[in-house]
C-alpha cells in the first residue's frame, strides 16, 4: 500500500500534466504556426487593457506591447531583418528588450541574446558565432561594443543600432535604432505564419569553464516551457503577477518570466538588475503572486537585515533552481513562502525535473526519458561493462544524469555542430540508443527522487575519497559568520588528486577559531579544506548568480597572485599562508595530513 507522501507527490503530479496539457498542444506540432508573435497577439486581442507588463513605474497593457512590437519589427524590416536572418541583442533588462526580442519572433527571425556582463573576448565571440546580420545594442552598452567591432567580420559601424536608453541620447557613432523607429511605419509587412520548429532565440551558457556556447531555442521548445512554468509549476492566470529580477538574456527570465506571462495572460513585473535591497518592496508594488530565483538570489536575500515588507506580500509560489537544502527551509520561514517548487533543466538540454510538491532539497522525480548512470564521478566519463553497455545506479548513489534523445524530448543542441555532437552518448542501454549528457552529477534517492551533486569537474578526488564541492561548501555555510562558500580543488606538487580549498565570504562576527573547530568536528578529514582564501570583495559571480570557480582555482593558493588574506590547514588548525610557507608547500617540504 502506497504511503501518503507517495500519493500526494502522484496527484500533484497528475495535476500538473492536466493544467500542462491545456497550453502544451499548440506546440507539439513542429509545423504549428505558434512563436511568441502569435501569443502576444491574441493576449491583445483577448485582453488589450489587461496588464502585460510592469518596469518601474510604467504599465503597459497587452494592446500598448502588441504595438511596440510592431513598430519595433517594422523597423528592424526597414534594416533588412527578415526570416531566418539573426539579430545580436545586448541591453539591459528594460521594455525595450521584450519588444525586440517579440518583434524578431514576429519577422520569423532569430535573437541572440548576449550576456551583458561579457566583454572584450569573450563578447567578440558570443557575437560572432552568431553570424548575425544586425547588432541592436542598448546605448548602455555602446562603449564595450566599440572596442570589438574592428574584429567582427563583415559588421562595421553600420551593422551596429543603438537604442537610447532612459532619455538619454544614442550614441553619435552608431546608427540610431530611435531614428529608425520614428521613420518606422505601424506594422512591418507580413512574413507569413511561423512554424513551432523555426529557431527563435540563442541563448548563451554561463561561460564558467569556457567561452560561452550558443544553445538553440526553437519556438517549440519555449512554448512547451512557458506552459510548463505558466500553467503547470506557477499555476498562473489573469490578475497574477510573476516578478523577474534575473536578467533576460537567461533562459530562466525568458522561460518561467516572459513566456509564462504570454502562454497564460498574467502579468510579468522587470527588473533592471536584481537588488536584494529592494526586492521584498518591488515585489509589494509590483503585487506579485510569483517570482522566479536562482538559488544565490535566495542566500543573498537572506544575508539582508530582516524588514517588514518581507513578511507582507500575496506570494503563493516561486520556482527556480540552485536552491541549496542548507537555507532552504530557513529561507520558506522567514519569508512566508507557501510553496517553492524547485526545478532541474539545462538551458540547451532536454532533461527537465520539477519538485511540484516542494519537498526541500530535491529537483523532482526521475521521468521515464531519463536516466541516471555509473560514471568516474571525477572525469563524469561514463563506465561501461564487457558488453559495452552502461548500468543505472541504485538508490542512494550518485551518477550522470541523462536524458533520451527522441521525440517530444529532442535536443537541438548548439549552433556549434562539434560542441552539439560531443553532447550525445550512443549505444548506452542498448544498440544505437542516443541520450544526452547534462554534465551533471546528481543523487538518486528511493521513490525516484533527484538531488543535484556537481557538476562534472567540480568533483575531484583525495585521499582516495570523491569530494562533492556543493556538498562541502553546503556544510562550510552552516558555520558562524560564513555567508557564503566556494569549495573547489587545487593541485600541490607531490600530492595526489587535488587538496580542498574554499573562499568564504563573511560577516563581521567571524572566527577563524571557532571556523577551524566547526571544520574539525564537522568534516572528516578528506573533505576538510586544506587552504582558505577570506574575500575582501563580493564573490565573484556569472550574470546568471553561478559561482566563478575557474578564476579562484587559477589563482590558489599562491601569495604573489592572491592580495586576499591566506590560511593553510597544518591537520590542526589554519596559519597564515605567506610566501615561505608557499614555497616549502612548492617544493614538497610539508607534506599534507
Amino acid at each position: 500500500m502506497q504511503s501518503w507522501p507517495r500519493i500526494t507527490t502522484r496527484l500533484a503530479e497528475w495535476r500538473a500534466m492536466g493544467r500542462l496539457l491545456r497550453h502544451a498542444p499548440r506546440a507539439l506540432r513542429p509545423s504549428a504556426p505558434w512563436n511568441a508573435s502569435r501569443l502576444l497577439a491574441e493576449r491583445a486581442a483577448q485582453d488589450p487593457t489587461g496588464t502585460g507588463l510592469l518596469y518601474l513605474d510604467r504599465r503597459f497593457t497587452w494592446s500598448e506591447l502588441d504595438r511596440s512590437v510592431d513598430r519595433t519589427a517594422r523597423a528592424l524590416q526597414d534594416s533588412g531583418v527578415g526570416p531566418g536572418d539573426v539579430v545580436s541583442l545586448l541591453m539591459d533588462n528594460r521594455p525595450e528588450f521584450l519588444f525586440a526580442v517579440t518583434a524578431l519572433s514576429r519577422l520569423r527571425a532569430v535573437g541572440a541574446l548576449i550576456n551583458t556582463n561579457v566583454t572584450g573576448r569573450a563578447l567578440e565571440h558570443a557575437i560572432g558565432v552568431g553570424k548575425p546580420r544586425l547588432v541592436l545594442a542598448g546605448a548602455e552598452h555602446a562603449e564595450k561594443l566599440r572596442e570589438v567591432l574592428p574584429t567582427l567580420a563583415g559588421l562595421g559601424r553600420e551593422g551596429v543600432l543603438a537604442w537610447r536608453d532612459e532619455g538619454a541620447p544614442a550614441p553619435s557613432d552608431l546608427a540610431s535604432f530611435d531614428a529608425l523607429l520614428e521613420a518606422a511605419a505601424p506594422a512591418p509587412a507580413d512574413v507569413g505564419p511561423p512554424r513551432a520548429d523555426e529557431c527563435m532565440c540563442y541563448i548563451y551558457t554561463s561561460g564558467t569553464t569556457g567561452l560561452p556556447k550558443a544553445a538553440i531555442i526553437r519556438n517549440q521548445r519555449w512554448l512547451l516551457a512557458g506552459a510548463l512554468f505558466g500553467s503547470a509549476v506557477l499555476e498562473l492566470g489573469r490578475g497574477d503577477v510573476v516578478y523577474v529580477p534575473l536578467p533576460l538574456y537567461h533562459s530562466n527570465a525568458m522561460f518561467a518570466g516572459w513566456g509564462a506571462a504570454l502562454v497564460t495572460g498574467a502579468g510579468m513585473a522587470l527588473r533592471r538588475k536584481f537588488s536584494a535591497s529592494q526586492f521584498w518592496n518591488d515585489v509589494q508594488r509590483f503585487d506579485a503572486s510569483a517570482f522566479v530565483y536562482i538559488g544565490e538570489l535566495c542566500r543573498y536575500l537572506l544575508n539582508q537585515p530582516e524588514r517588514p515588507e518581507e513578511r507582507s506580500h500575496r506570494l503563493r509560489v516561486i520556482t527556480g533552481n540552485g536552491l541549496r537544502p542548507d537555507i532552504w527551509a530557513r529561507f520558506q520561514e522567514r519569508f512566508r513562502v507557501p510553496l517553492i517548487r524547485e526545478f532541474y533543466g539545462a538551458t540547451e538540454g532536454n532533461t527537465p525535473l520539477v519538485n511540484m510538491i516542494g519537498r526541500p532539497g530535491m529537483v523532482g522525480r526521475l521521468q521515464p526519458s531519463q536516466a541516471v548512470a555509473r560514471c568516474d564521478l571525477e572525469t563524469g566519463e561514463i563506465l561501461r561493462g564487457p558488453d559495452g553497455r552502461c548500468e543505472r545506479v541504485r538508490p542512494g548513489e550518485t551518477g550522470l544524469l541523462l536524458g533520451r534523445i527522441g521525440g517530444i524530448t529532442s535536443y537541438d543542441g548548439y549552433v556549434d555542430a562539434e560542441a552539439t555532437r560531443r553532447k550525445i552518448l550512443t549505444d548506452v542501454f542498448r544498440p544505437v540508443d542516443r541520450w544526452f549528457n547534462t554534465g551533471d552529477l546528481v543523487l538518486f534517492h528511493e521513490d525516484g527522487w533527484i538531488s543535484f551533486a556537481d557538476r562534472v569537474g567540480d568533483t575531484f578526488r583525495w585521499k582516495g575519497e570523491n569530494v562533492s564541492t556543493n556538498e562541502v561548501a553546503e556544510i562550510l555555510n552552516g558555520s558562524p559568520g560564513v555567508l557564503e562558500s566556494n569549495v573547489f580543488g587545487v593541485q600541490v606538487p607531490g600530492a595526489e588528486g587535488r587538496a580542498g580549498m574554499a573562499c568564504l565570504r563573511c560577516g563581521a562576527d567571524f572566527s577563524l577559531e571557532k571556523f577551524t573547530a566547526y571544520v574539525i568536528e564537522r568534516l572528516p578529514l578528506y573533505q576538510r579544506p586544506y587552504f582558505l582564501r577570506l574575500l575582501d570583495d563580493e564573490m565573484r559571480i556569472t550574470g546568471t548568480f553561478k559561482q566563478q570557480k575557474t578564476d579562484y582555482r587559477r589563482e590558489g593558493y599562491d601569495p604573489a597572485q592572491v592580495r586576499d588574506p591566506l590560511y593553510f590547514f597544518d591537520g590542526e588548525g589554519f596559519a597564515p599562508l605567506d610566501a615561505d610557507l608557499f614555497e616549502a608547500l612548492q617544493a614538497g617540504r610539508i607534506a599534507l595530513r
